[in-house]
């Protein structure tokens, strides 16, 4: 049986003077002020949001 995998993801910096595909994705993530942390499940179509803004925000792996 496998372990579904859960990501905490925290935005680490601001998205002020950011473009606006940059914005819409973190929206998408819904992280919405800094320092601010979301859960979501591990996939895909989430990975490649975080490769979007990953110089934005910081990413755990939590086990479930």
């Amino acid at each position: 049986m496998t372990v579904a995998k859960r990501l905490s993801i925290t935005l680490k910096r601001s998205m002020i003077g950011r473009p606006e595909v940059q914005r819409v994705t973190l929206r998408t993530l819904g992280l919405k002020k800094r320092e601010q942390t979301v859960t979501h499940q591990d996939s895909p179509a989430i990975r490649g949001m975080i490769n979007k803004v990953k110089h934005l925000v910081e990413v755990k792996e939590i086990s479930e």
